[in-house]
Parts: C-alpha cells; sequence; structure tokens
C-alpha cells in the first residue's frame, strides 16, 4: 500500500481522531424502560450483539458511565437489559434515548480486508484515474454489500460500492482510500 505524503484539509474530516482511535464504539441505543422489574429496551448498532452478555460492563450516555449487565433476552424490537442497579421502571427510565458504547480497545479482531466502519468513515478516497474526489461521509447497508457516500469540497455525492471491483486499495494508518471508478 503507497503511503499518503500530504492530507487534504478542505473541511474538518469525521472519523476516528487523527492520533489514534476512539476511546469508545457504539453498540446500541436504549429506547426504553420494559416490564416492571427494571429492563430496558435496546435497539443493536453492533455486528457482534452475541458480545452482550450478562457480567459485561458497557458505557451509557454522553459521560460514558459505567454499568454492568445483569440479564439480556432478545425481544422483537432489540433486546432487554437489566443493568445492575435499575430494579424499576422509573429508575430504568433515567437511561431513555442514551447511547450505549464499549471500550474500543475491547472490540473483537476483524480478519482481512475486513474494517470497522469508524476506520473508514473520513477517509480521503482517490480514484486511480481522476486523483483525489472526496471523503467517505457515510456508509450504506445495502444487504450485498456496504455503499460509500463520498463528497467532494463543493459537497457533491458519489455512490462507491464497498466491492472488490471498486476498491483497490484501504490504507488505513493514512486514511487513505484507493477506488477505480467503473463506467456505467
Amino acid at each position: 500500500m503507497s503511503p499518503l505524503s500530504q492530507r487534504t484539509t478542505l473541511e474538518p474530516p469525521v472519523g476516528s481522531p487523527e492520533r489514534g482511535e476512539p476511546a469508545f464504539l457504539v453498540i446500541g441505543k436504549i429506547r426504553r424502560p420494559h416490564g416492571v422489574r427494571g429492563d430496558v429496551l435496546m435497539e443493536v448498532h453492533s455486528d457482534f450483539p452475541e458480545r452482550i452478555q450478562p457480567g459485561v460492563v458497557v458505557y451509557i450516555g454522553e459521560q460514558t458511565q459505567p454499568h454492568r449487565i445483569l440479564s439480556r433476552r432478545t425481544h422483537r424490537d432489540g433486546l432487554l437489559i437489566r443493568f445492575e442497579g435499575y430494579t424499576t421502571p422509573e429508575a430504568a427510565a433515567e437511561l431513555r434515548n442514551r447511547w450505549v458504547f464499549v471500550r474500543a480497545d475491547d472490540r473483537p479482531p476483524l480478519d482481512q480486508g475486513e474494517y470497522y466502519h469508524h476506520e473508514i468513515l473520513g477517509m480521503m478516497v482517490f480514484d486511480t484515474d481522476q486523483g483525489f474526489i472526496g471523503w467517505v461521509r457515510e456508509i450504506l447497508g445495502t444487504g450485498a454489500n456496504d455503499v460509500l457516500v463520498v463528497k467532494n469540497e463543493q459537497g457533491d455525492e458519489q455512490l462507491i460500492p464497498f466491492a472488490d471491483d471498486w476498491i483497490q486499495e484501504v490504507d488505513v494508518s493514512q486514511k487513505k482510500l484507493t477506488v477505480t471508478i467503473l463506467p456505467e
């Protein structure tokens, strides 16, 4: 993978901070209390929901307060979770609409050629023919493969499938993505 000699900074990047990985990663959002024992309904935003188990410590809200999971069970809309110290629906209501995080250094390793979204977001995108074309601003999950939303300095968007025919090189350390735009 070729290193990037200088960073194009025409607008602020998104994604991981320049000096390293984020400290916390979102795994879900607490929606509302459920039942009378202090459970909450959590919307899952993780590719690894099986890791959300009793005994695991997660971090809730902007202040990332640690909370130990006492129980977990599936529900049609996500997971029903009970946290240590929350025994009534009134107490659990304090957690409503808060994000749930795990420490980034506790995430599972990925296979070769797989990336976490926070590693791709904010990357500079270079086409093999056109050169710099913009930054990855969003990742759309389509089922077959993810689609990158790339925006340039003027705010123009381009959609690029995260597929082998399109993606030539991913350099996480340099925050650089090299693609080949295929003709339509």
